[in-house]
């Protein structure tokens, strides 16, 4: 390229021609800047990010798989009985009777209730209906005909009996009832209609 004239018009040493760079001091392999009017550069994205991006979805679904397997644990475990339960589904619901009608205790009721029924309150409640109804009356005695299974289809069983009241002046008063029980390590009573 030859030298242009040093007399101040375009192409001058002090005003570059169009599509001239100035010499840039921050070294070999940079971008210069862009012309104006022009957006910045902007450089790729590190391959670092999108690693780290990787790892945490991996990583958070690693945990959302061990909590889900934790709590499935949990729900199929928390449904298992404490204890025994009866050897007969009568057995379970005579048992159930006899703690709700004769001794008005509902805490020994909750011991023959399958685990997915019990509900404490409910059972506290029912007691005190069946004391508030017996308090209205001169010496009132409970009594069942033995619970009759209607129903049995492997582990569950449709039980029904007749639950009496009379009193010392011989009133009387009678309630059908039928239950569901289930056999889980042993006969429960989970429903009472």
């Amino acid at each position: 390229m030859t030298q242009p004239p040093n007399d101040g018009a375009t192409g001058s040493p002090a005003t570059p021609a169009p599509g001239d760079t100035t010499p840039d001091d921050s070294g070999p392999g940079t971008i210069p800047p862009p012309p104006p009017g022009y957006p910045a550069y902007q450089a790729p994205v590190a391959r670092r990010r999108r690693g780290l991006l990787i790892a945490s979805l991996v990583l958070a679904g690693a945990l959302l798989l061990c909590g889900g397997g934790g709590t499935a644990a949990f729900l199929a475990l928390r449904n298992t009985e404490d204890g025994e339960g009866a050897k007969e589904p009568a057995v379970a619901v005579d048992n159930f009777l006899t703690a709700v009608y004769r001794d008005q205790d509902a805490k020994k009721a909750a011991d023959y209730v399958c685990s997915d029924a019990r509900d404490q309150e409910k059972l506290d409640a029912k007691v005190a209906e069946v004391r508030r109804y017996a308090a209205g009356y001169a010496n009132p005695r409970f009594r069942w005909a033995s619970p009759k299974v209607d129903n049995q289809t492997g582990d569950r069983a449709t039980v029904t009996t007749k639950v009496t009241m009379t009193t010392a002046d011989e009133k009387v008063a009678e309630q059908a009832l039928r239950f569901t029980v289930v056999r889980k390590t042993g006969w429960w009573v989970c429903e009472v209609a």
